[in-house]
């Protein structure tokens, strides 16, 4: 058992495809959760899932992995040990574009990314009213960005933070505008996740507000 803050530890785990730069983009994380007391651990292998002693001691785990395969026995020590306590987190396809052949991760996460319409296209992310005061988003309003937008499936457990507006452009397959979640927090068992949408890009994780965002959902999520 742990005796005090200092003594938190937080599972990295990245690789997968190498568009999302799963290793710069986790770095730029690194010096926030040091600051945080966090003991660092990292894995370019999904096999850390399957180490019980690994699993048991992590207080949070920052997924950036895209794409990629999730064996059973993997999805089994990730899904217990977030259902044990640990905090699950990431952004865009390190989170929610990961394992696309696992319903298990899938019903996890509670998001699943399908498409980002025009590639980069200027878009918004907007704080929901109702939510405007939870500690992830807090004193965050509307902000702009020039980036991929996820379009997302997602399922009524999640409680969504903030969302996105697509909007039909000419010769688009749908006719009416529509709004996804681009941040939400999820429960699982005595677990927290916490997903962001935005993050293609070094530089769409060096948006103020994204930045917030990000840092706040990883100490929310904690154990």
């Amino acid at each position: 058992m742990k005796s005090d803050k200092a003594q938190r530890r937080a599972l990295v785990v990245r690789g997968g495809w190498e568009g999302h730069a799963p290793f710069a983009a986790t770095e730029l994380l690194v010096p926030f959760l040091k600051d945080r007391s966090f003991e660092l651990v990292f894995s370019d292998t999904l096999d850390a899932y399957c180490d019980e002693a690994t699993m048991r001691e992590a207080d949070l785990i920052v997924q950036c992995w895209t794409m990629g395969h999730l064996s059973g026995p993997q999805l089994e020590g990730l899904d217990q040990s977030v259902k044990l306590g640990t905090g699950f987190t990431g952004w865009h396809g390190g989170i929610v574009d990961s394992f696309r052949d696992s319903p298990g991760y899938l019903r996890l996460t509670g998001g699943q990314f399908v498409a980002h319409p025009g590639n980069f296209v200027d878009y918004d992310v907007e704080v929901v009213p109702e939510r405007a005061g939870h500690e992830i988003v807090r004193g965050i309003g509307k902000f702009s960005l020039h980036s991929e937008q996820y379009w997302v499936l997602t399922d009524p457990l999640d409680d969504v933070l903030a969302t996105t507006r697509f909007v039909p452009g000419e010769g688009a397959a749908w006719s009416q505008p529509f709004v996804v979640p681009a941040v939400w927090t999820r429960r699982w068992g005595q677990g927290k996740v916490f997903v962001c949408t935005v993050g293609h890009r070094l530089a769409d994780l060096e948006v103020p507000e994204v930045r917030t965002i990000v840092e706040r959902g990883l100490l929310w999520a904690s154990r």
